[in-house]
């Protein structure tokens, strides 16, 4: 057998990540490979580390992308604040939360869980009773936007919840991070986390982590060691700390942190609080599209994330069969519904890249396509003409201001 180099199709992805990939991006990512601690790649990385600071909201210096993937970012967070015996007020209202849950017991941490209905944002009276019963918390944790779901919830009501009673917070922002409002500094946030496959169009792998002083404070005075090596923050930060003199840790994935630097820096050009008004612009206008077909979201409108749609499945429609066609005639990705939705949502992302009036088009026209040949109760020919009508309404308001 003779294998030969691996093409992939071109894709639309629209799913809840990864997301399409600037074409910037990609080149960058293609640059010569130089060494991880070559002065110029050092260079880079105070490059890096400020335009995550931007992105993030942030004066915290301890900012910089772990070498993973998100998931190892919540886990940097967990290992190094959680000592066992350590009290963890863990909010679950959907598939993450439940897996920062996992992460405290691993860390032998003892874990309170405040519940909410999925397709709900956490809520803080619920927050504040388990703060009060549980006096000895050390950490509150929670996820801003939750992914499998499509909810969004009030961060900064819930951190200064958490200061309230002496508790350090960790937030999950893989979702939101540069797709909504996020205000690290203003909001105190000590622990976060996000990826770069979302709303930044970089391809999966990194975790933009930051860590406020009091946060750094707390890892530094540890009575035992991190469980993880790898992920210590105080050998990491050996490597990733100020000035030119680094000290080996690991070995960065160098074209991969090109490829974040370039999207940042394409962040940059944009501007981050007009990142934030075009996912909602676009937000619109798929809403108005789906709306006019006759399909429904699962998250209320007040805390529903532009980013990332939970859909309701008209009654008899196959969801499998839907996605499935979408790929093969329209090469264009959707996702499904994880845990207590599968089967009966679709999360259908609007992020970074991918967030543009021809996606928002493409997809109406190719849902209307697909459903209309299965007969679903929708109705047909309406939804691309409902969604350019809000897409040129913005255009017409930009230009007039």
């Amino acid at each position: 057998m003779t294998i030969t180099s691996f093409q992939p199709p071109t894709r639309t992805l629209m799913g809840p990540g990864p997301s399409d990939v600037s074409p910037r991006v990609l080149q960058a990512l293609a640059r010569p490979t130089i060494g991880h601690l070559d002065p110029e790649f050092v260079r880079m990385m105070e490059e890096m580390k400020q335009l995550l600071q931007y992105a993030f909201q942030t004066q915290n210096a301890l900012t910089f992308p772990v070498s993973a993937p998100g998931s190892a970012g919540m886990e940097t967070c967990f290992v190094n604040f959680v000592e066992p015996g350590d009290k963890v007020i863990v909010c679950i209202n959907g598939v993450f939360g439940g897996r920062m849950k996992e992460n405290v017991l691993r860390c032998g941490g003892v874990a309170v869980t405040v519940e909410d209905n999925w397709g709900e944002p956490v809520d803080p009276g619920k927050l504040e009773d388990a703060l009060k019963a549980h006096p000895d918390a050390k950490l509150v944790a929670f996820v801003h936007a939750e992914t499998s779901t499509g909810a969004q919830s009030d961060a900064r009501t819930l951190v200064e919840l958490a200061h309230r009673y002496d508790c350090l917070t960790i937030v999950d922002a893989v979702t939101s991070l540069a797709g909504t409002p996020l205000k690290v500094d203003e909001w105190e946030i000590d622990a976060i986390y996000s990826g770069t496959q979302k709303c930044l169009s970089a391809p999966p792998g990194l975790s933009p982590v930051s860590f406020s002083e009091r946060a750094a404070e707390v890892v530094r005075g540890r009575t035992t060691q991190v469980q993880s090596w790898f992920l210590d923050l105080n050998l990491v930060m050996g490597y990733w700390g100020g000035g030119a003199k680094r000290a080996y840790h690991h070995t960065a994935p160098i074209n991969n942190l090109y490829g974040l630097h370039e999207a940042l820096v394409i962040l940059q050009e944009e501007g981050l609080e007009q990142a934030w008004v075009r996912h909602a612009h676009h937000h619109a206008a798929l809403r108005a599209g789906l709306e006019a077909m006759g399909l429904g979201f699962v998250v209320p409108e007040a805390a529903r994330l532009p980013q990332l749609n939970a859909v309701t499945i008209p009654d008899g429609v196959d969801d499998a069969a839907v996605r499935g066609r979408l790929l093969e005639e329209f090469n264009l990705e959707i996702g499904a519904g994880l845990g207590g939705l599968a089967g009966k949502v679709w999360r259908i992302g609007l992020m970074g890249h991918a967030c543009s009036a021809r996606n928002v088009e493409y997809c109406l026209d190719a849902l209307d396509r697909v459903l209309g040949g299965m007969d679903a109760p929708i109705t047909r020919g309406v939804a691309v003409d409902a969604a350019r009508r809000v897409l040129e309404g913005g255009a017409a308001s930009a230009q007039r201001a």
